[in-house]
């Protein structure tokens, strides 16, 4: 029922005879380069991301916090 070894390569060989091996050669460098892209900008913005965590964590050590505890009360006329 699943494509067999013979399947793949007709198809492989249609392929070939339609669009030639320079322009599945320049495709497969173009698909290599916008992958080495993605994979680049993804770690660029996951140290990003670290560098801005570790930045907020330290100005949240950093600020003098005080906290008052009270209770507010509102006075109504009672008329």
């Amino acid at each position: 029922m699943g494509i067999s070894v013979w399947q793949l390569l007709i198809v492989l060989a249609i392929v070939l005879l339609l669009f030639g091996t320079k322009k599945l050669k320049n495709l497969g460098g173009d698909l290599g380069d916008t992958i080495r892209n993605f994979k680049k900008a993804v770690k660029e913005g996951e140290e990003e991301g670290a560098n801005t965590s570790a930045t907020l964590e330290k100005k949240d050590a950093d600020k003098d916090s005080t906290i008052i505890e009270g209770e507010v009360s509102q006075d109504k006329d009672k008329t």
